[in-house]
């Protein structure tokens, strides 16, 4: 029998909860100290938040699947292991529908008012000003934390626009961006978010921007080829129940066995790690944390068609909308065009209730939503597949866990603090691209470098 298959009982050096991108490059980079190490995960496959999945015939990201060119991280180690990226297709004009209104454009902003357009400029400016204000790896600390921190987004919003365009497309921005409405998350972890994006046009942007470029073959082989370099193979279907920390280890109990360990890496998301039962070893702010970090809600959405024939109406395929239920689309297609492919989100309030409104209305939604952004012609696709990823039980949600107010800075200095023997990685704690992949994996190569640290001094003492 494979250890694959059967008990784990075993003793490293480090083991890691959670095989997603952060996880496996923490792995890796103690591997590569020398340190023997357990990856453990919940799931029957790698990758978290990345996650494979075939429409029509072809291969498609479920999950995470963009990068920009500021991601110098990720597309290092894309290129590591020879997976190669490809251009956003985004030849042609998006579909805005804002208002009320449908217009066509060259740009991510909707039509509206000179006076309108002038107010987004100005607080899209105020907005970056404040977020580059944040000292990186502390923003609970910036002068007037408390009152940034101490108010929704939405409650800033009402305040500092002047116009009803600038405050709807602020919240077409952060549910797109965090899948969640404005009034439910933090102004300051708002502001953190936008620093850790290089800014508002960065996040929202195709060229040049986050949504510049996919990967081919998917960005979840990514985590796939990381994980086929392990000196130890991941062990799967084994969520960790447990974890008491001892004087010189760690037990961490699984539904397949004990780790013992010098020391654990917590690679899964906040809200994840707050059911594990840690036996009351960990400090009262990293646990009242964890309780307050939920996961964005989210359904990602992809549509197949013959061929992708708002092409040929001069479109690029991408609709945003401030009242459709599937509010954002892409073009997914191929690169060879042999069929069409759109994929589309349904985020925010949005997805709470259509992760509840059953398969057929939701499709319905997706294809209404996709049939008044491109016309007739969508509405009969040959294939559709979605990815609720609110309902998964090992996520409980995507892109990101976000903080409301008062989180950040009562409890946010616990983010990225050791608990004793256990570390904490994941792209929430990152301090550049959090919630994307390349926030993950700064994340696992700081952690490495923690425990190594860590051991080093341990060992010197001794």
């Amino acid at each position: 029998m494979s250890e694959q298959q059967g008990t784990i009982d075993r003793t490293v050096d480090v083991a890691v909860v959670g095989a997603g991108m952060a996880g496996i490059k923490a792995a890796l980079e103690l591997e590569a100290r020398g340190l023997n190490v357990c990856v453990l995960e919940a799931r029957d496959r790698v990758g978290g938040r990345l996650k494979p999945g075939h429409i029509a015939g072809h291969k498609i990201d479920n999950g995470g699947q963009w990068v920009g060119p500021q991601q110098k991280l990720l597309l290092a180690e894309a290129e590591t292991h020879g997976v190669e990226k490809f251009d956003q297709y985004r030849q042609g004009k998006s579909v805005l529908d804002f208002k009320g209104k449908q217009s066509l454009s060259s740009s991510d902003v909707p039509k509206m008012p000179f006076v309108s357009l002038l107010d987004l400029q100005r607080t899209v400016s105020k907005l970056d000003a404040l977020a580059f204000s944040l000292p990186s790896d502390a923003p609970w600390s910036v002068r007037n934390a408390a009152g940034l921190d101490g108010q929704t987004f939405e409650t800033w919003i009402q305040a500092n626009c002047w116009t009803e365009y600038t405050r709807e497309f602020l919240r077409m921005v952060t549910r797109s961006l965090l899948c969640c409405e404005p009034k439910h998350v933090s102004f300051l972890y708002f502001l953190e978010y936008v620093r850790g994006g290089e800014g508002l046009d960065i996040l929202l942007g195709v060229k040049g921007g986050a949504q510049e470029a996919k990967f081919r073959g998917g960005a979840h082989q990514i985590t796939e080829k990381m994980a086929a370099k392990l000196k130890s193979p991941v062990i799967y279907e084994a969520p960790a129940r447990a974890i008491t920390q001892h004087d010189t280890h760690v037990e961490i109990v699984t539904d397949r066995g004990t780790v013992t360990a010098e020391r654990a890496v917590i690679a899964i998301p906040p809200t994840l790690a707050s059911r594990i039962n840690f036996a009351n070893s960990l400090p009262v702010r990293r646990d009242h944390l964890m309780q307050r970090m939920p996961m964005g809600t989210v359904i990602k959405v992809h549509v197949a068609y013959d061929k992708p024939f708002w092409r040929d109406k001069g479109l690029s395929g991408m609709g945003v909308s401030d009242l459709m239920p599937c509010n954002v689309f892409f073009d997914q297609s191929p690169e060879d065009a042999s069929c069409g492919i759109l994929v589309g989100f349904i985020d925010a309030d949005a997805a709470a209730e259509y992760s509840t409104a059953g398969d057929n209305a939701r499709r319905q939604a997706v294809i209404d939503s996709a049939t008044q952004f491109f016309g007739p012609e969508a509405k009969n696709p040959i294939d559709y597949v979605d990815n609720d990823w609110t309902s998964e039980e090992w996520s409980k949600g995507c892109y990101v866990a976000h903080m409301a107010p008062g989180v950040m800075t009562t409890f946010g200095a616990a983010l990225r603090e050791p608990c004793g023997r256990i570390h904490w990685a994941g792209t929430e704690t990152a301090t550049q691209w959090q919630g994307y992949m390349d926030g993950a994996l700064q994340s696992g190569i700081r952690v490495a470098a923690e425990i190594a640290d860590r051991r080093g001094l341990a060992m010197a003492a001794e």
